[in-house]
């Protein structure tokens, strides 16, 4: 599979912790858009999608949601609960977001702007791209 879960830096304080991210040295890429989602409704997913070339960091800042991720081959289910961890997703992964607790925020840190032309919305057409379906 090609995903990574990476540690961010956790900075303790007993007046509340702090996590941040930076381009290159922590997220493999520069940050060319950033957006969250939340208020997701119980039993809603997001995501059900691929992209050809962008790359996103997933983070749970508050509460959790799973992520399953499929390279045509085989899938994967991630739990993210955890501020200070980021799950890396690299192109040409098919992605679907979902079991989001209540009250939850995934913050989603992209590598490209958006660009339409980048997602491939249907299923049978991603394993098409990736050479898995004729």
């Amino acid at each position: 599979m090609q995903y990574t879960i990476i540690e961010l830096p956790k900075i303790s304080d007993p007046r509340g912790n702090l996590t941040f991210a930076e381009a290159q040295s922590m997220v493999p890429f520069d940050i060319r858009r950033a957006y969250w989602l939340y208020d997701v409704p119980a039993g809603e997913s997001r995501g059900g999608h691929a992209h050809k070339k962008l790359q996103q960091v997933l983070v749970a800042l508050s509460g959790s949601f799973h992520v399953t991720l499929d390279n045509g081959k085989e899938r994967e289910t991630i739990l993210l609960n955890r501020p200070w961890q980021g799950l890396v997703i690299e192109p040409g992964m098919w992605r679907i977001i979902d079991e989001f607790s209540s009250g939850s925020v995934c913050l989603v840190l992209a590598s490209e702007h958006y660009d339409e032309e980048d997602y491939i919305y249907d299923y049978d057409d991603f394993l098409r791209y990736k050479g898995c379906l004729k």
